[in-house]
């Protein structure tokens, strides 16, 4: 996975973060740290004491300006404020981005105890999202029996009209596939697709509340989308509530696009469904 904190000089709420993260020595881990308005400059002196104090060496580092080249090579970029944050959506999908902690006040002009703060909550920050599984590595594996209660307990979850475990498996049967996503060892979230000639049909997609907003729908969806291809599909769609803000955001910057609406398609409450579809 690759990691780009963004702040505003990058010369010390950014660099201090992708030094932190880079010692805590994550497996197929690679962290880079830009600025919006960055300008060439040494990282601040006092980021460096501070960080010193830690055990990380900052001396030496400059900063460097956020390119066209570094969106594209981030699969997640962490911003410190929400003026980052509205920058950044302007170039880049919106599921690619997250604002660190409850975002990081600037130190910049203060002394070194208000480093030594912003230090604190950056590492606090960090450590929080890597207890979450943040930062693991997201894996798409094809469900099966075994993975059938979990599906339903994440339907229970996530939606007002579950399938039941007799649904799902009686799907499997007649040829649904599902997928399921893990980090670690906790699944996380999961995807049904039903194919009829060469048609697909997304049945559900649904994440657990802590790993939303982390990628996780966005690599079950590219393991649909690579299932699609692999099986020479034209499209593949899906039904998703008008009011699912977030869903709709995610869906479209993948590729899908409104082609219809469901009349009263939805229950408790009542809602119309919006049909999206990606095609091949």
């Amino acid at each position: 996975m690759n990691i780009l904190f963004v702040c505003t000089g990058n010369t010390c709420r950014s660099p201090m973060a992708e030094r932190y993260l880079e010692s805590r020595k994550i497996p197929d881990l690679k962290v880079e740290s830009r600025g919006l308005s960055a300008t060439g400059d040494a990282v601040s002196q006092n980021a460096v004491t501070v960080m010193r104090e830690m055990g990380i060496d900052l001396s030496g580092d400059i900063s460097a300006p956020l390119t066209a080249k570094d969106l594209i090579w981030a699969d997640k970029i962490i911003y410190m404020s929400s003026a980052h944050g509205t920058v950044l959506s302007l170039y880049t999908p919106k599921e690619k981005l997250l604002m660190l902690g409850g975002g990081i006040s600037d130190p910049f002009g203060g002394n070194e105890d208000r480093y030594r703060q912003c230090r604190d909550e950056i590492f606090s920050a960090i450590d929080a999202l890597i207890s979450e599984g943040f930062f693991e590595e997201t894996v798409i594996s094809r469900a099966d029996e075994s993975d059938v209660k979990f599906i339903a307990d994440l339907e229970k979850e996530c939606f007002s009209t579950p399938w039941s475990e007799k649904a799902i498996k009686e799907a499997m049967e007649n040829g649904t596939k599902f997928f399921t996503a893990k980090k670690g060892k906790k699944t996380v979230g999961y995807i049904g697709i039903n194919a009829v000639l060469d048609e697909g049909y997304i049945t559900n997609i649904a994440v657990t509340e802590g790993s939303r907003k982390k990628g996780v729908g966005t690599a079950l969806l590219n393991r649909v989308f690579a299932v699609a291809q692999d099986s020479e599909l034209a499209f593949v769609s899906l039904e998703v509530r008008p009011s699912n803000q977030n869903a709709i955001s995610l869906y479209t910057a993948l590729g899908f696009k409104k082609e219809g609406r469901r009349k009263s398609f939805y229950d408790s409450p009542k809602e119309d469904a919006l049909i999206l579809t990606k095609r091949f």
